[in-house]
């Protein structure tokens, strides 16, 4: 029988469950949510806020780089912390172009 070798694959791996998970999440959307609220309006939002950011941009951006044909969140690394902050730099961009009105 010949056997050929499987490519090697990278996998997303989600971060893990219970409470080391949570616990994960929530420090990665508070980094990511606060280095999104820097990047676009060059202050923090708060902490709650920044968490909340972070984690929906964690989901937004790993919608966006898979589409792009990317890897999204793969668990608590650098990686997931780009795809976090710009997921979140996203939503603050949409959210100020629909609902912020200056003049």
């Amino acid at each position: 029988m010949n056997k050929t070798p499987v490519a090697n694959v990278r996998t997303a791996e989600p971060i893990g469950r219970g409470i080391h998970g949570i616990l994960a999440w929530i420090i990665l959307g508070l980094i990511a949510g606060f280095i999104a609220s820097r990047i676009v309006h060059n202050e923090g939002a708060g902490c709650a806020l920044d968490i909340v950011l972070g984690i929906v941009g964690a989901l937004v951006g790993g919608i966006i780089f898979s589409a792009l044909g990317g890897v999204g969140v793969t668990g608590f690394n650098l990686w997931s912390l780009f795809v976090a902050t710009i997921g979140a730099v996203v939503i603050l961009i949409v959210y100020h172009a629909l609902f912020d009105r200056r003049y």
